[in-house]
């Protein structure tokens, strides 16, 4: 019996020095692209005919473009500009999801339904062409891009707080706090809102890596930001025009770095789920 629980033991212990390995690592490559990527100026990336589509070499390990612009830092400064954009986004659809859910939590049935409802609507409808239409409609660049994402990726937000809510509003002690005579609102704000706060955390971070891969898509497409934004969307469009003469180097770099980010981000919402909740792990 000793022997299994000290094995019980080590494997808790295992899986928790593994899990902070991760965030640590995750948090390190994100860190990385986010401060190097603010501090690359437009010097750095200024326009230089003379060596322009070079392969990767010593000087310029990703080559450089038809510019003559660095693509290793044309890649992190666009991760930077479509990582923030991401995150920005993000944040707006919580403040949404959170409006939403506070109605859930301190309304009837009937709000419910509403809320259930409108959620369904806007989840019923093509999420490319919501986002484009959004986007062009309110001028393209980087603040249509932002609306257009904030407003289309609150409903899966919503979806997993009003599910966490309405597990909750079924526990004893909540029922307990309204036998007490304690108001919806209080009861929302002291006891719904604490309980709550893991799955907001690790919801933003998995939204994020949704958001900035629909960026770079309808910026591929034309409908996102110009080229006076630099992002991925924007250098893999206009690699496109010079992969078929060869110039792989254009494609392959940043495509690799996007895949990296977009895992770094799943990796650090998933990993920070089982520190948070360890009990997760074992659902």
């Amino acid at each position: 019996m000793e022997l299994v629980n000290n094995t019980k033991k080590n494997d808790r212990f295992s899986l928790r020095s593994k899990t902070i390995i991760i965030l640590i690592i995750t948090s390190l490559i994100l860190g990385y692209i986010m401060i190097y990527g603010s501090m690359i100026s437009d010097d750095s990336l200024a326009i230089d005919f003379s060596n322009k589509l070079n392969l990767p070499s010593k000087n310029h390990i990703f080559g450089t473009d038809s510019k003559g612009k660095d693509m290793y830092l044309r890649t992190i400064k666009g991760l930077y500009n479509s990582i923030s954009i991401g995150t920005i986004s993000a944040f707006i659809s919580l403040l949404i999801a959170l409006v939403f859910s506070l109605l859930v939590s301190i309304g009837n049935e009937r709000i419910d339904r509403f809320v259930v409802r409108i959620t369904d609507v806007f989840m019923s409808i093509p999420h490319m062409m919501f986002l484009i239409l959004i986007s062009v409609a309110l001028g393209r660049g980087r603040q249509g891009v932002i609306a257009g994402l904030a407003i289309t990726h609150w409903p899966s937000l919503t979806r997993i707080i009003r599910g966490e809510i309405l597990q909750i509003k079924n526990e004893n002690y909540i029922k307990i706090s309204k036998a007490m005579g304690k108001s919806n609102l209080y009861i929302a704000i002291n006891h719904i809102l604490p309980n709550l706060i893991p799955q907001i955390i690790v919801g933003v971070i998995l939204l994020i890596p949704h958001a900035i891969l629909h960026e770079s898509s309808i910026t591929f497409l034309g409908f996102g930001l110009d080229i006076s934004n630099p992002s991925i969307g924007v250098i893999l469009q206009e690699s496109m025009k010079y992969l078929i003469q060869g110039y792989w180097h254009l494609v392959l770099f940043p495509g690799i770095i996007l895949v990296i980010v977009i895992m770094c981000f799943n990796s650090l919402g998933d990993n920070l789920k089982k520190f948070i909740d360890p009990f997760a792990y074992h659902r």
